[in-house]
């Protein structure tokens, strides 16, 4: 079963003269395991894919299903619980708790999940470690560079039993070096059996998936398996830099 199905999702936003197609009629799956990248020039569709995928929208139009389940035949209440247990979101913006530490905020999930205080922190220690992030752990996230950020909000994003990741840039804001401990972390998490849809425009993190798929005008326009590297995204038709 897949762990993530769009059905000729569309979205569309305003009306008349203000109206503008997101999404148009959209068809993806991505299975346990599996990592997609989605590229395309800025306003193409890729970041309300996301939202959509996630649950915090509705489509216009079309079908959404997380592990077998219609997401619109699903109370608010049920959405919300799908979305803590098994999604794990990394937002442009980080959506880090303020007044939280770095390994708290990672630590958060866990311990909505019912893991005890200690374990659920010993379990972000470990993870911050992973990304070089174990002297800022007790950090507050307006102490952290946003690369430092940036990490500790895929080390939440990753922890726990999530089934379902979406990332949205999630090596904006990182150098080379830490944006590829930032994709060896996600890998690992699809080799746990976690479905992963990261959005990029960065063709050497793209080449970490398992497929790319190319949107343009709200339309999915190619997908292809990066076998050849990132050098063959470059060119791929529908690619924008």
């Amino acid at each position: 079963m897949s762990m993530l199905e769009l059905r000729g999702v569309t979205k569309v936003y305003g009306q008349g003269d203000t109206m503008v197609n997101a999404l148009r009629g959209i068809d993806l799956t991505v299975e346990p395991g599996a990592m997609v990248a989605v590229m395309g020039p800025s306003g193409s569709g890729k970041s309300t894919l996301l939202t959509i995928a996630g649950s915090l929208e509705e489509p216009t139009e079309g079908e959404v299903l997380i592990d077998g389940a219609l997401l619109r035949q699903m109370s608010r209440n049920a959405k919300a619980r799908l979305r803590r247990r098994s999604i794990g979101y990394v937002f442009q913006d980080f959506n880090l708790l303020p007044g939280l530490t770095a390994v708290e905020n990672v630590a958060l999930p866990l311990e909505l999940d019912g893991i005890s205080g200690r374990r659920a922190r010993a379990t972000g220690n470990r993870v911050l470690d992973d990304l070089g992030l174990s002297k800022r752990a007790d950090r507050f996230p307006d102490q952290l560079s946003g690369g430092e950020r940036q990490r500790v909000a895929i080390a939440r994003a990753v922890v726990g039993e999530r089934h379902l990741l979406l990332a949205d840039e999630p090596s904006g804001a990182l150098d080379s070096v830490n944006g590829e401990a930032v994709m060896r972390m996600v890998h690992e998490a699809c080799k746990r059996g976690v479905a992963a849809v990261v959005v990029t425009h960065d063709a050497q993190l793209a080449s970490w998936a398992d497929r790319v798929v190319f949107l343009r005008d709200g339309h999915i326009v190619d997908q292809t398996a990066p076998q050849a590297g990132p050098e063959s995204l470059l060119s791929t038709p529908g690619q924008a830099q």
